[in-house]
């Protein structure tokens, strides 16, 4: 399922060998992979995770994982936050990634930053058919537009535009648009959260702590019963976690309505995605949440909360929906894009040609 992806300014550096820093930064870990890229093969030296409120810096992590390796020629990250000017105030912690500090701290002059969902798009070009899961088969036939959407701590959205060739992606902060609550206990849900957050965006229900949100509303709000043996679990271990895994198991009736809301509110603004993209080309689930809980995600289960947008049902019914397996594709994303970017700038509006990737 190679997805042909326009990279900017391409071909500076295709002649040569090169050394590709690739990075994957959330709120809850952060991965470097270094690659030595040669005839546009990408082979992995060495990928080391990190949990990232441990350290204090993006740059105290990169120092360390680059202790007896060699230095790389470009670094591209990807980060789960807003990219202005070069520069990422990170949403689910309190770093400041800025592209010209790491450049003047470590020597390397080409370093690229580009949002977390961004460089999933960009990893859409290396993925093979074994890395997804059909969901919903669709029409592929009507062609156009591609949505992503992908909840792990929190909730990342972006697209990529078809221009007739080749997609371009393009990044969004569409998890922080207001959540919209549409049934009496999508209202009670909103209210319940307002009291805590002010604004309740679609992250505080379609992410990981939006799973432990949806389970706090049922256990203090509806008054559903908690077993005293989930209680312990959840104090030893990460709550949405133990939620989603025991959902997996069965037996556990908070567990599995809490995972059935999850699931509801996932396939609701997947479709908002989906139509003010006018993604009719697939929406891909991505994130570390959604091939975690396969078996809670069908067809049967997602699509019929997907489908009824009034008079929009017959073209939602046409759009493939995939499931992304692959847990780095965001960081082969990050590696193509360091890879096939030539120039030390940030502001990356040059003409671009087609290319199709091949990973090893």
């Amino acid at each position: 399922m190679l997805l042909p992806i326009h990279f900017p300014h391409a071909g500076a550096w295709l002649s040569k060998n090169q050394r590709i820093l690739a990075a994957d930064v959330g709120g809850t870990k952060t991965i470097l992979e270094l690659f030595d890229v040669r005839q546009n093969h990408f082979h992995s030296i060495k990928t080391t995770t990190y949990r990232s409120k441990d350290h204090s810096s993006f740059l105290e992590i990169v120092r360390l994982f680059l202790i007896e390796q060699p230095m790389p020629d470009k670094i591209c990250i990807g980060i789960a936050g807003p990219v202005l000017q070069g520069t990422c105030k990170t949403t689910n912690l309190a770093w400041v990634v800025d592209t010209e500090e790491i450049r003047q701290q470590l020597g390397i002059p080409y370093v690229f930053l580009i949002n977390d969902l961004e460089a999933n798009a960009y990893g859409l070009a290396a993925l093979s058919p074994s890395d997804t899961k059909t969901l919903h088969a669709g029409n592929p036939e009507n062609g156009g537009n591609v949505a992503i959407i992908a909840a792990g701590t929190g909730l990342g959205e972006a697209g990529l535009f078809w221009d007739g060739k080749a997609y371009h992606p393009f990044p969004t902060e569409g998890g922080h648009a207001s959540f919209s609550p549409r049934s009496e206990l999508d209202i009670a849900l909103c209210s319940y959260l307002q009291k805590q957050f002010g604004h309740v965006s679609w992250e505080r229900v379609v992410s990981g702590m939006g799973i432990y949100n949806i389970y706090l509303f049922l256990r203090d709000v509806l008054k559903r019963d908690e077993p005293a043996w989930l209680e312990e679990k959840m104090l030893s271990g990460d709550p949405a976690s133990v939620i989603s895994k025991t959902a997996l198991q069965g037996g556990c009736p908070i567990c599995d309505e809490t995972m059935q809301l999850f699931v509801h509110y996932l396939a609701e603004e997947s479709a908002n995605l989906v139509l003010k993209m006018k993604a009719t080309g697939g929406l891909y689930l991505g994130g570390g949440i959604a091939p975690k809980i396969l078996p809670l995600l069908t067809e049967e289960r997602f699509m019929p909360d997907f489908f009824p947008r009034g008079r929009m049902r017959e073209l939602l019914e046409g759009v493939p929906v995939y499931i992304i397996l692959n847990p780095h594709t965001a960081l082969l994303g990050a590696a193509h894009y360091g890879a096939y970017s030539g120039l030390p700038t940030t502001t990356l509006n040059f003409p671009a040609i087609e290319l199709l990737e091949t990973l090893d």
